[in-house]
């Protein structure tokens, strides 16, 4: 654990490291910070942050860097959540001024807002199926052998897919199976529809088969596609100094172009409102050299979905984070969703 002294350091060379991104020595911490204590002292303390992994020394020059490990304890132990300006909330209170009707018109406008800020990359996926309640299911014939199923979410989401019959369906039909389904699916997560057939309609399957079966296919195909990801601010990162390196650059562009990565990170190990994943902290390999921090999206409790921001382990943790919570709060105070309908 480390005594007050090296806690102050530590928090003085990240803090001006984020705002610089060279390297730090003792004597501008000493004259920068007004710590008080020697040269030689901060000099002596960064060299045990140094030696217990808490810093890192670039061999051109008598500065130190953070390490991973520094980042960590300053975003566990450190970090200042009240890193927002004026000029910022009076931004943010325009952007979320307006009631939308629409899931994808609200992370549209949060993950706008989040880049445009913290001018990091950012992007934004819907609730997953793991976390949507089924409101309710309709049934539209559109002729005597196609119908279209709409699937109606707590979060607004509406999923729709049209199904094709081998045989007949009549309009009596149709209503029976509006009511059958809701009955067995209705007020249960959407992830409920991947279960098997004969797992969930047994009792009430009074309908062929033949006009059972392709519906449940058609809706499992409709909640497994890959969802659909929102990017903002992709280019901001490339005038950070980090991105002068080529390689760190292509890593980058990779990352953001693979499609699967992205989803799989955002979903991955939500288990806060706020999750920071720095470097070899992230699941993925290639994320090594990044920091990723996910916003679990919600309103008065309900997932509206996961947004991510991408940047350099030299990210500006506390800008970030207090952005995250007082957009947060300002959503659920304002009642910004509204009930669905449009006018």
């Amino acid at each position: 654990m480390l005594d007050d002294r090296k806690k102050q350091i530590l928090q003085a060379i990240i803090e001006e490291y984020i705002q610089t991104a060279e390297p730090v020595s003792s004597n501008l911490i000493v004259q920068k910070y007004g710590l008080d204590y020697s040269s030689a002292t901060v000099r002596n303390e960064m060299a045990d942050l140094e030696k217990n992994g808490y810093l890192d020394k670039p061999h051109t020059s008598a500065g130190r860097v953070p390490s991973a490990k520094g980042y960590r304890f300053y975003v566990d132990e450190l970090i200042k959540e009240d890193n927002i300006s004026l000029e910022e909330i009076i931004y943010i209170q325009a952007k979320l001024q307006t009631k939308v009707n629409q899931i994808e018109e609200l992370t549209r406008i949060t993950t706008n807002t989040l880049s445009e800020i913290t001018h990091y990359p950012t992007v934004s996926i819907g609730p997953n199926k793991h976390s949507q309640i089924i409101e309710d299911i309709k049934f539209v014939l559109l002729g005597s052998r196609m119908m279209m199923a709409i699937i109606l979410t707590d979060s607004g989401i509406i999923k729709e897919t049209i199904i094709k019959f081998d045989e007949d369906v009549t309009e009596e039909q149709v209503n029976t199976l509006s009511v059958m389904f809701n009955n067995r699916l209705k007020g249960k997560t959407l992830d409920v529809i991947d279960e098997p057939i004969e797992n969930y309609i047994v009792s009430e399957m009074t309908e062929s088969l033949n006009v059972i079966k392709p519906i449940i296919k058609e809706m499992q195909k409709v909640i497994n596609e890959q969802e659909s990801l929102y990017y903002e601010g992709a280019n901001k990162a490339f005038d950070l100094p980090e991105f002068k390196n080529i390689e760190l650059t292509k890593n980058l562009i990779n990352v953001l172009d693979e499609k699967d990565l992205v989803i799989d990170t955002l979903n991955s190990g939500i288990t806060e409102d706020i999750n920071v994943y720095i470097g070899d902290e992230n699941s993925n390999s290639e994320l090594k050299d990044f920091t990723i921090i996910t916003f679990n999206h919600k309103i008065k409790g309900k997932s509206l979905g996961t947004i991510g921001i991408i940047g350099p382990k030299r990210m500006n943790y506390s800008k970030v984070i207090s952005v995250l919570k007082y957009i947060n709060r300002k959503m659920n105070e304002s009642g910004l969703l509204g009930d669905g309908k449009k006018n």
